[in-house]
């Protein structure tokens, strides 16, 4: 078994591994890079409006077999391990004939971005779905994925199997989060199996921890500063992190405030229904749908009508929570400024729970200004979605794994800091697994 990684051996996102045993081959994952050489973030706005060409042209697409060109044979399967831009992101662009193998979770994740937030979208006739721990055979390989916790539904790791070799690939996890079960069920499930090979992500080997807090703390801070606001309380966040999700509708709910969802989020509650135990919209329940005017200015595409009516009944206007601001808890997005006529109400609150980075942008630092404005507050609420740095060598030294081979991390060395069986790669390096 052979593998190689094609993006991801030094820099944060942007994952694209192939994995070959023979004549077969697969990819584990093939995101959209997030930072150039200087680690400067890239516009990945406009970076997923170009074309094919011009992304060969300028180095995001990689010249990978098959990949994305015609010319030799495709690999026998993608296997995304979770629906974030950087695993999926130039899914797209690949050949069309090439089977996807990911969890029902991703692919309803992918089916509610590409509908509300211009992300890539899963074709159905190339969807082949794995469930937790029922091995699938894709030629010379045998793949079994496990669920573990991150900062979207429906993560994979992937356990591959062939020439008697096993390699294990994390994806994106943690230990912080609301399901720190799923760690501690892989480490279980594999620690009679001897790990020849771990492409262990370490996106915390280079970046700080921040804050710390695990999802239920986040929570109760959440709950806390939701009560004590005497005002609209605003709820900055990616729907598509169910844990966050469901912080913030405890948190109205304990609070005695309505949850007002986007469309966007009310899909997302409502994809998911038969697997999480979330409230659905009601036009007197504890969650109401707000339609911001972006999207009902682009309602004709690729069928956000039909979303927005699905919700009409639990709809909530603009002046209806203007009239009593304080009984709300409501999803917020920048590009909303235009709908609040850049004008919260008096002492709005609120709560910011994404990457810090992005408060740099236009968009947020005008939020923030309209804000101060209002004698409103602005509160960072947020924990990562990757493990800690103490928590990644304590999971590996649970699995053992014969050869830790970094991936998904600006600062590779530091993986030999902590363990001594570490093979540091570059980007194409090819690595036989022994």
């Amino acid at each position: 078994m052979e593998v190689t990684i094609h993006r991801g051996s030094q820099e944060v996102g942007g994952n694209c591994i192939e994995v070959r045993s023979g004549e077969t081959r697969i990819i584990l994952d093939i995101g959209m890079p997030l930072f150039d050489k200087d680690r400067q973030a890239l516009d990945t706005f406009t970076l997923r409006r170009k074309s094919t060409e011009d992304l060969k042209s300028n180095g995001i697409l990689l010249n990978v077999p098959g990949l994305f060109d015609n010319d030799t044979p495709s690999p026998d399967g993608i296997l995304l391990s979770h629906a974030h831009l950087d695993h999926t992101g130039l899914l797209n662009h690949a050949q069309d004939v090439i089977p996807i193998y990911a969890s029902s979770g991703t692919s309803k994740m992918m089916l509610a971005g590409s509908l509300f937030a211009g992300q890539v979208e899963l074709p159905r006739e190339r969807f082949r779905e794995i469930k937790p721990e029922a091995p699938v055979t894709i030629r010379d390989f045998t793949v079994t994925g496990y669920a573990v916790d991150h900062s979207i539904f429906g993560c994979l790791a992937f356990l591959i199997e062939s020439e008697d070799k096993r390699l294990l690939y994390t994806g994106d996890l943690r230990s912080h989060g609301r399901k720190p079960g799923m760690g501690k069920r892989l480490i279980e499930a594999l620690k009679h199996k001897p790990i020849d090979a771990m492409l262990m992500e370490g996106t915390h080997f280079g970046f700080p921890d921040g804050n710390l807090v695990t999802e239920y703390e986040l929570e109760d801070k959440i709950t806390e500063l939701v009560t004590t606001c005497e005002s609209l309380a605003l709820a900055s966040f990616s729907p598509q992190h169910v844990d966050r999700l469901v912080a913030f509708i405890r948190a109205a709910k304990k609070s005695g405030r309505t949850f007002v969802a986007d469309v966007y989020t009310a899909f997302i509650m409502h994809l998911l229904q038969h697997e999480i135990p979330l409230p659905q919209p009601e036009s007197d329940g504890l969650v109401r749908v707000y339609v911001p005017q972006t999207l009902k200015q682009s309602r004709h595409r690729k069928g956000r009508a039909k979303q927005i009516e699905r919700f009409r009944e639990a709809e909530i206007t603009l002046e209806e929570i203007r009239e009593a601001p304080e009984k709300y808890l409501m999803v917020f997005r920048a590009s909303m400024l235009d709908d609040f006529e850049r004008q919260f109400p008096e002492r709005t609150c609120c709560l910011y729970s994404r990457w810090h980075g992005y408060l740099e942008q236009p968009e947020w630092r005008s939020t923030q200004q309209i804000l101060a404005n209002a004698n409103g507050s602005l509160h960072d609420v947020h924990t990562s979605g990757h493990m800690l740095s103490a928590d990644i060598v304590s999971f590996v030294n649970e699995l053992d794994p014969k050869t830790i081979i970094p991936v998904h991390t600006f600062e590779p060395g530091h993986f030999k800091d902590h363990f001594k069986n570490v093979t540091q790669l570059q980007d194409g390096e090819p690595h036989q697994v022994e």
